[in-house]
């Protein structure tokens, strides 16, 4: 069964959201890393513009001031400025420094520490303003900092962009999921015998080749199977005709020929004739089933089925022990009757084929709504690599046991097509017994 369309979009699209959100994430932390590296760390630019006015203070204030005047000059910042400016000791300074920073330092550039609020500066480097003013720095703290504000305000564009970029992605995805959906239900309705199913999709879409295509295909493809049903159907029923008159043509012969030699080979010819026939009515039910067999569905005791069937087993079998267990619980199932009961037949017939003594069957209700039904032998068993290909039409294993066994390679094909119109399954493993294990599950 196909995904519904809006319950696809809910699993895709956020997943979509969450995967563009840390590509762009990736790329914003790429920026700073690329950028720092070249252009040095930006959020040290904006601090610098934060405190842009108590550097011009010291820069074109203090700094112009004549060596007498240095000093008197930096108590009047210190009294408009709204900061703490201190004098600190260079060796006192640069331990409180990244390594990275201190050669900016030494080298008299304005050392930013946006974690502090502050920035360190030297006096000078030549000791011209007073004696041993080239050891001192100058630490100015409680400046008009806030990283947080510019955060924000990037945070903000992020999300404006991402808003901008995932709006006509998700318009756009959600029409690709559409057409998606198309074909999805395309192939649902193909897979489920709808051999006329095709996909509608704009001729601007952008999966319009590939739905092209795929119409193409399916069309293909009933092509073939329409002409393989129909040589199917059309060849078994050509067959009949030929096949009865040569049963007329053995009757009179029989009737005609006192040679005991010649009447055993008369009843040879009969066997094969009944034999051709079998195979054209196996045939003709698979093609029936093929073209999708109308189900006459009704309510039915199932027990009464699997017990009639054993029976029948065992008159055909008598020197197979079969072995029949029905759980509590099992009783009327709704369905085709006559198909179930050929099913289950040629399920059956197949395991005591291939028994060397026991055939066991039971069957038990699985979660209130279905029925399991279990076939069993102490055969040589089907191979793993051969348990989904022993329900083709006409395949048969290549070992000894199977060519013994005779038979056309057809019942399985229509046991399975038969529990597939019932919406059911047929599921092969190994038997505790030995040889093979059929579970059949029916829908109730």
């Amino acid at each position: 069964m196909g995904v519904p369309a809006k319950l696809g979009m809910n699993r895709i699209f956020p997943r979509f959201v969450v995967l563009v959100m840390l590509a762009m994430t990736l790329a914003t932390f790429a920026i700073y890393f690329v950028f720092s590296r070249l252009y040095g760390d930006p959020l040290d630019e904006i601090a610098m513009r934060q405190a842009s006015g108590q550097i011009f203070l010291l820069q074109q204030y203090v700094d112009q001031a004549p060596a007498d005047e240095w000093l008197a000059r930096l108590n009047k910042v210190r009294e408009v400025a709204g900061a703490d400016v201190e004098l600190l000791p260079l060796q006192a300074a640069l331990p409180a420094l990244p390594h990275s920073r201190r050669a900016a330092l030494l080298s008299g550039a304005i050392v930013i520490d946006v974690a502090g609020k502050s920035f360190y500066r030297r006096v000078d480097l030549t000791g011209a303003r007073y004696i041993g003013s080239d050891a001192d720095v100058i630490h100015a703290q409680k400046l008009p900092i806030d990283v947080g504000q510019a955060l924000r305000m990037e945070a903000i564009r992020y999300a404006i962009v991402a808003l901008f970029l995932l709006l006509p992605i998700g318009w756009w995805s959600r029409a690709h999921w559409r057409g998606l959906q198309a074909l999805s239900r395309v192939a649902d309705d193909f897979g489920s015998g709808d051999l006329a199913a095709r996909a509608t999709v704009r001729r601007a879409s952008s999966i319009a080749p590939l739905a092209t295509r795929i119409n193409e295909m399916a069309a293909r493809i009933a092509r073939l199977l329409d002409a393989r049903k129909n040589l199917l159907h059309s060849v078994s029923h050509e067959l009949r005709t030929p096949i009865a008159r040569l049963e007329f043509g053995l009757e009179l012969l029989r009737a005609a020929a006192p040679d005991p030699a010649l009447a055993k080979r008369i009843e040879a010819m009969e066997d094969d004739v009944l034999e051709l026939n079998a195979l054209v009515s196996e045939l003709l039910d698979l093609a029936q089933l093929d073209h999708g067999a109308v189900l006459r569905r009704a309510p039915f005791p199932l027990p009464a089925l699997l017990h009639e069937q054993a029976l029948l087993l065992a008159s055909g079998w008598p020197q197979r022990q079969i072995a029949v267990h029905i759980a509590d619980g099992v009783a009327d199932i709704n369905g085709d009757r006559r198909l179930l009961a050929r099913a289950i037949c040629n399920l059956m017939g197949n395991a005591a084929k291939y028994a060397a003594k026991q055939v066991a069957i039971s069957a038990q209700i699985l979660a209130g709504d279905r029925v399991t039904i279990v076939i069993e032998d102490d055969g040589p068993g089907i191979p793993v690599d051969a348990r989904e290909r022993v329900f083709e039409p006409f395949y048969r294993l290549s070992r000894e046991d199977d060519h013994r066994a005779g038979g056309y390679g057809l019942g399985l094909a229509i046991a399975q097509k038969a529990l597939q119109l019932h919406g059911g399954w047929i599921a092969v493993d190994h038997s505790a017994l030995g040889g093979a294990r059929l579970a059949l599950t029916i829908p109730l």
